[in-house]
């Protein structure tokens, strides 16, 4: 693979990272209660690795041609956000929140990061859109490896801006409680207008 792929790829890569979602809903929530970023993004992170992997392993091709296999991940994933956001909206986060510092919280913010990204099939169908094209058959690396190295540059650049999301959130609404409850419902209220979307374009397809 040339260095003009990586950089095309990145590129294109770059504006899906950019623009908010449910990873960055997350981020935000993570960044509200103060010592949780690190493993919140950690555990979204673990999820796109995930994504990479199966995609490259050729799981992802036989998955998007079941339906229904495709439909249960999609119901899983927007159930999951619309709990995460159902709960945020009704305890709304505020900087340096007590259960922040509760054993085991890095370890729950992380599988929840985990399971916000890796039960988002958008995430996985952008990987299963996106990678395939910037594969070249004839390079010297094989396709899955190619495939793994393109997943960790999005992954990495997924690594940044979130991490610039969470801790951003907090240096800035730390000193805010009422804006920062805000910030978190509206964090929840996204979540939950992400899982009503995926929930609605399973019912109309």
């Amino acid at each position: 693979m040339t260095l003009s792929v990586f950089v095309a790829f990145w590129a294109v890569s770059i504006l899906f990272v950019i623009t908010p979602g449910a990873d960055w809903a997350y981020a935000i929530s993570a960044g509200l209660k103060g010592r949780v970023v690190i493993p919140a993004v950690g555990g979204l992170l673990s999820g796109h690795l995930i994504a990479t992997m199966i995609v490259a392993a050729g799981v992802g091709t036989l998955v998007a041609n079941h339906p229904v296999a495709l439909s249960v991940l999609t119901v899983a994933g927007a159930g999951y956000l619309l709990w995460l956001g159902i709960n945020m909206l009704a305890r709304p986060a505020t900087p340096h929140s007590d259960d922040a510092q509760a054993p085991g919280s890095w370890q729950r913010w992380a599988i929840k990061g985990l399971c916000v990204s890796g039960l988002n099939p958008k995430v996985f169908l952008l990987f299963l859109a996106l990678l395939p094209q910037f594969t070249d058959a004839a390079a010297a690396w094989p396709v899955p490896m190619q495939m793994i190295a393109l997943g960790l540059i999005h992954t990495v650049s997924c690594g940044v801006i979130y991490l610039l999301v969470g801790f951003g959130s907090q240096a800035v609404l730390q000193a805010r409680p009422a804006a920062a409850r805000c910030v978190s419902r509206f964090s929840g209220t996204a979540m939950i207008i992400i899982a009503v979307v995926l929930l609605s374009e399973q019912l109309l397809g």
